[in-house]
C-alpha cells in the first residue's frame, strides 16, 4: 500500500511537472484576433499576455470608439486564449494523473 502511494505521488509530481512546462510554452503560442473591418488587431499569448495591438489612424480620431474596439478585440482574443490554454494544461493534467476512485472528474 505504502510503495503505491509513493508510486503515486512521484506520478503527480510528474504530470505537476508537465503542467509547468506546458505553462511555459504557451508563452510562445500567439494568438491574433482582428475586429471585423480589420482596423484594430492584438496579439496575445495563450497565456493572456498581451503582445501587441495595432490601431488604424481613423480610430484614434474616435475616443469611445477605440475603447469599444480594444474592449470587444481583446475579450475575443483573451477568450480564444483561455480555451488554448485550459485544453493544452488539462490534456497534459489528465495524462499524468494515477487513476484515483473518485478523482474522474479530470477525464
Amino acid at each position: 500500500m505504502f510503495g503505491d502511494m509513493m508510486g503515486m505521488m512521484g506520478k503527480l509530481k510528474e504530470a505537476q511537472k508537465k503542467v509547468e512546462a506546458t505553462k511555459e510554452r504557451l508563452h510562445t503560442v500567439l494568438i491574433d484576433e482582428t475586429s471585423n473591418d480589420n482596423k484594430l488587431k492584438v496579439t496575445i499569448t495563450a497565456n493572456r499576455t498581451i503582445k501587441s495591438i495595432d490601431i488604424a489612424d481613423d480610430l484614434l480620431q474616435d475616443k469611445d470608439m477605440l475603447e469599444d474596439y480594444l474592449i470587444l478585440t481583446l475579450n475575443k482574443a483573451i477568450e480564444k486564449a483561455t480555451n488554448v490554454h485550459e485544453a493544452e494544461v488539462a490534456a497534459v493534467a489528465k495524462e499524468g494523473m494515477p487513476s484515483i476512485p473518485g478523482m474522474d472528474m479530470f477525464k
